[in-house]
């Protein structure tokens, strides 16, 4: 690691717990009574969050899996579906200690290394499917704006992201053909042209990315996450006792995305605790509460990501002592054949 690069990871660390420490203040935050908060909650309620952090892993996993159907090769190897699970269950594990912006695609990178063209499979695929992520929260982000400047309730807020979700499907096929129009080189010839610019254009257009069904449905997916997220913050809520009503998680969690992809920290360690609070303030949850919920959320959280991660590397552990089990039982059976 350069000097560089140090100095950058400090100043992240840094930066997050200064905005921990500053929702703490602002907040009041008995963080005592946070952690007892957390420490009283039953097991069943747990399990029900690690269910549905398994459920965004899923999710999240057939998005991966259905980028990197279009840009493989037929010569390379396609990893199995559990694989790809316990592949995803750890990036998200990393992903609540180290930048968001980097926890999935070092995961996956470093994964399909040995399936081949990594950078293309695991670096670009998965960057290409969390953009549609990325995508529809900003769409949701314009409802929830425009739910908080007409100061309306449940009814508008889910009337907005409907419109704003329909739009952006809607929207898909022509930004698509609009890409692959643009990236039509000038000479029209089935080779790449030798200048940079209008090779890369060439690229763009010939990519298998730049299909319209693959991006209806990332962003079907997409969507299908979003509010399996809004389904989780709810039952950290409803876990720890906080009385925060589910729209108002749906509202402000673009915001939190939004913030945590601006800005890098740790897991986005105080910018996701403090988006939270101000946002979830927006629409009538007191800061305090919004505040407490928060810091509390992030251990729940943490907590079921690792939990789905050490079971689906079991599992994954589990299916390769069996399949070399079944491999080596083939090899005997045919030696004593022959």
């Amino acid at each position: 690691m350069t000097l560089r690069r140090a100095l950058l990871l400090v100043a992240s660390i840094a930066l997050g717990i200064v905005l921990i420490a500053l929702l703490i203040r602002f907040g009041k935050i008995d963080v005592r009574q946070m952690l007892l908060q957390v420490r009283s909650v039953s097991r069943l309620a747990f399990v029900k969050l690690v269910l549905l952090n398994g459920l965004l892993v899923y999710l999240s996993t057939e998005k991966w899996r259905s980028v990197d159907a279009a840009v493989r090769c037929t010569a390379d190897e396609v990893p199995s579906r559990l694989t790809s699970f316990t592949v995803t269950s750890i990036g998200m594990a990393l992903g609540t200690v180290i930048p968001v912006q980097i926890g999935m695609t070092a995961a996956r990178t470093l994964a399909t290394h040995l399936y081949g063209r990594a950078l293309k499979r695991g670096t670009a695929g998965t960057l290409f499917e969390q953009g549609f992520d990325v995508l529809i929260v900003v769409s949701l982000a314009a409802a929830s704006g425009v739910t908080r400047l007409y100061h309306g309730g449940a009814p508008l807020w889910m009337a907005s992201a409907a419109v704003a979700t329909a739009l952006t499907l809607l929207a898909v096929g022509p930004s698509i053909s609009l890409l692959r129009r643009l990236g039509a080189p000038s000479n029209n010839g089935t080779e790449p042209p030798n200048n940079r610019i209008l090779r890369s254009f060439w690229e763009i257009q010939h990519s298998s990315f730049l299909n319209t069904s693959l991006a209806r449905r990332l962003v079907m997916l997409s969507v299908a996450r979003f509010a399996v997220v809004v389904l989780m913050a709810g039952q950290t809520a409803e876990a720890v006792g906080s009385p925060i009503p589910l729209w108002h998680m749906a509202a402000a969690i673009p915001f939190v995305v939004i913030a945590c992809v601006i800005v890098v920290t740790p897991g986005g360690l105080g910018v996701n605790e403090l988006t939270y609070a101000t946002a979830l303030n927006l629409f009538g949850t007191p800061f305090a509460v919004g505040a407490q919920w928060a810091l509390a959320n992030r251990v729940l959280i943490t907590a079921s990501c690792f939990a789905v991660a050490v079971c689906a590397a079991i599992m994954r552990a589990i299916e390769k002592v069996t399949t070399s089990s079944t491999g080596y039982a083939n090899d005997k059976s045919g030696a004593e054949e022959g």
